[in-house]
């Protein structure tokens, strides 16, 4: 029952706050990127001390130290809705892949818009493609790295799914490095679930694939296998 009542307590506040926020970031749709980017960091700030305080949910990064000094692109597994609150903590200013249908959320979706992201059309493929890779161009010129999930959609942690080759494609067509981030979200905070349960999830940000001659098969490849390597460690029962 005590679960129940902190996760309820927990969504009050997230509601709340994403309201006030996306209000926040649409007014801020005159000031320059970075200042509209605070404002939704913000919010993620705000959200995981939130979470932290009435569910008992923390978490810990490893890898900080495998950051590149120039903007890349970011490859993460997807379990739960809590990296897409706190991944934008531990990378500089950000540019998400996302599919547009997510801009037409009431509120969040407005919030989300103010980050500049990249929004495709998942139903014409090769449209897409050409989108991403001129958006993310633009994005990585203007200093922004790519977050993106290869999976396209959350998965359970134990469960695997092909990887897409959208963040790889990137890397391969513009010559940045990719970041693999691996992290057991989905054991707390579970996909479509109500209840967030108390711990300490952990990130775990591993060293750059470079793209130098590799195809973007050879470097999904490399990243999916850092990532699920690392998630059989870090998703084991006595981790």
């Amino acid at each position: 029952m005590m679960l129940y009542l902190r996760s309820g307590a927990f969504y009050v506040g997230f509601f709340l706050s994403t309201i006030i926020y996306a209000l926040f970031g649409i007014m801020a749709y005159a000031l320059p990127f970075r200042k509209r980017h605070s404002i939704i960091t913000n919010w993620s700030d705000v959200n995981l001390w939130w979470l932290a305080l009435v569910c008992k949910l923390h978490y810990r990064v490893e890898g900080l130290e495998n950051l590149p000094d120039r903007p890349s692109v970011v490859m993460s597994n997807h379990q739960s809705t809590w990296e897409t609150l706190a991944l934008k903590k531990f990378f500089p200013s950000m540019s998400w892949v996302v599919k547009r249908e997510l801009l037409w959320i009431p509120f969040f979706g407005w919030g989300l818009a103010a980050t500049q992201p990249i929004a495709i059309n998942r139903n014409s493929t090769q449209r897409a493609i050409e989108q991403l890779i001129r958006q993310a161009r633009q994005r990585l010129e203007n200093g922004r790295w790519i977050m993106i999930f290869p999976e396209g959609t959350r998965v359970a942690p134990g469960k695997k799914k092909r990887y897409k080759l959208g963040g790889a494609i990137i890397a391969s067509k513009i010559q940045v490095p990719v970041i693999p981030v691996a992290h057991n979200a989905g054991l707390f905070w579970r996909r479509r679930q109500f209840v967030k349960h108390p711990g300490t999830i952990t990130v775990s940000i591993g060293p750059a694939v470079e793209p130098d001659g590799k195809s973007p098969a050879q470097i999904n490849k490399e990243v999916k296998h850092w990532i699920e390597a690392r998630l059989e460690k870090i998703c084991a029962p006595d981790a």
